[in-house]
């Protein structure tokens, strides 16, 4: 199933290696941190998430599959299709028409194998036959750049590279349904493939800002929670011994911990993006619930067979996990953050147990540390937050952005996003500084969006991993890889 709200030979990273950023002035818009424009966010989200705009429809036969497969494949780099492309390819032959039509009649609702495999092709069709071009630049330069941020990381020196993920995800448009997922490359391994594919609702590559912080939590999170083996069993070893230590309940200390893949995916997302993924979270959180009930709030109670914590439980981790960051506002920030999730408390149920307020607030700053702060056999003794942080360097690059994805720069605002990327911006502080611009309330999210997706789809234009393919567009006549020899 795929995962959602779900020895590396990584791409060059998408810049530059960072020149120190002296700290910048606040921009002139209004302060984020009042979650001023939360409201016009949640309900842009909302709006989309209501759309019922959709992918493009999946192939329907094998010959089909396979030829268009073939040829979009020639229009990714070299490592995509010897990493996706070629192995699908492979899969689909040992298959063979009978095999793949057996397999779309075992798997009606697509939630198993054929999912899989057509989510997979999908990712390959979808950036090989140039589907929402713009958009998906973007989308893939997000989750890219999270991936080998983690991945390939200075402070990552002196721990082993991980043991699954060759290439950073692929990226693909999919139903509204199903909210943001990946699958990760320990999943797609079931069909030959290497690497991880993320997938986002279609209506969010042009509306639902809020959806895109959700990409920190997939690729930052799930992913990397799949690349080193034992680290799960660690960090949730880590989270029942802190809670038990501290007094909790066992039954809230084994609720947590159960949760470890949304949890520890949670935290990692905090740590890679910031406060700009906790807010993402609790709009998100509430846009969705308002399309599906009518009602923008967060849930309070979290069912006993639900693998996600209750939306209140993991609005206060992260705000407890943007405490832990090491920038200078981060007090405030989590401080703002507590308060915005206290508007949806209530009577709260984590599992069978009801908790009391205090307990659940507790208990979400006890993970927060052990999830960031544990030393991990399976990191050779590091902790996370020792690989990946938020520091004053990102909030002065974010204030630079905010100029850009807000349109009030213009030229210079252009000029100085150029000095940025020069400094060590990359795709995470792109989607941060339009979330901030979208928070404070001074630019409607839509317009915020429109150039945060043309600043990100630009950069990705500048990624050498994938420049040379962009410049060779797939022949006519493209040959597919070769079939497997059977004995």
């Amino acid at each position: 199933m795929p995962v959602g709200t779900a020895s590396a030979s990584p791409l060059p990273l998408s810049l530059p290696a960072a020149a120190p950023v002296q700290a910048v002035a606040a921009p002139a818009g209004p302060d984020p941190v009042a979650l001023a424009g939360l409201p016009a966010a949640i309900e842009e989200a909302r709006a989309a998430a209501l759309s019922g705009a959709g992918g493009p429809p999946d192939p329907a036969t094998f010959a089909a599959l396979r030829a268009r497969l073939a040829k979009a494949s020639a229009a990714l780099p070299p490592a995509y299709r010897r990493a996706v492309a070629e192995p699908l390819v492979r899969t689909l032959d040992q298959l063979g028409p009978g095999g793949f039509a057996r397999l779309l009649r075992e798997d009606p609702d697509r939630q198993g194998e054929a999912r899989l495999l057509l989510d997979v092709a999908q990712a390959v069709l979808q950036r090989g036959e140039g589907h929402r071009a713009r958009a998906t630049a973007a989308f893939q330069e997000v989750v890219s750049d999270l991936y080998e941020g983690f991945l390939s990381a200075e402070d990552r020196r002196g721990v082993k590279p991980p043991d699954h993920g060759v290439v950073p995800p692929l990226v693909r448009w999919g139903s509204a349904e199903t909210g943001p997922y990946t699958w990760p490359a320990t999943a797609t391994a079931a069909v030959g493939v290497k690497a991880a594919v993320v997938s986002l609702p279609a209506a969010n590559a042009s509306a639902g800002l809020l959806a895109w912080p959700a990409l920190a939590h997939e690729t930052a999170g799930h992913d990397v929670l799949e690349a080193d083996v034992g680290l799960r069993a660690q960090l949730a070893g880590a989270v029942r011994d802190r809670l038990l230590g501290a007094g909790i309940a066992p039954a809230v200390a084994g609720y947590w911990a159960e949760r470890i893949d949304e949890t520890a995916a949670d935290v990692l997302g905090v740590l890679n993006m910031g406060p700009a993924a906790a807010v993402g979270l609790v709009g998100y959180f509430r846009a969705m619930n308002a399309a599906a009930h009518g009602r923008a709030a967060l849930r309070n109670v979290g069912r006993a067979e639900d693998p996600h914590p209750a939306d209140l439980a993991r609005a206060y981790l992260a705000a407890e996990t943007v405490r832990l960051l090491s920038f200078e506002g981060a007090g405030r920030w989590a401080d703002r953050l507590v308060a915005e999730a206290d508007r949806d408390l209530g009577r709260v149920w984590l599992g069978k147990t009801e908790v009391a307020p205090a307990v659940v607030k507790a208990s979400a700053a006890l993970v927060a540390q052990a999830i960031a702060r544990t030393r991990l056999p399976a990191l050779e003794g590091r902790a996370l937050q020792q690989i990946q942080d938020w520091r004053d360097r990102d909030e002065a690059v974010v204030a630079d952005l905010r100029e850009v994805v807000s349109g009030r720069g213009g030229r210079s605002g252009a000029a100085r996003a150029g000095r940025a990327y020069g400094g060590g911006a990359y795709a995470a502080h792109v989607v941060a500084a339009a979330v901030y611009e979208a928070a404070g309330g001074g630019v409607a999210p839509e317009a915020v969006m429109d150039r945060m997706v043309g600043v990100l789809a630009a950069m990705h234009g500048k990624n050498a991993g994938w420049r040379d393919a962009a410049a060779r567009p797939p022949s006519p006549g493209a040959a597919a890889p070769a079939p497997p020899r059977v004995a």
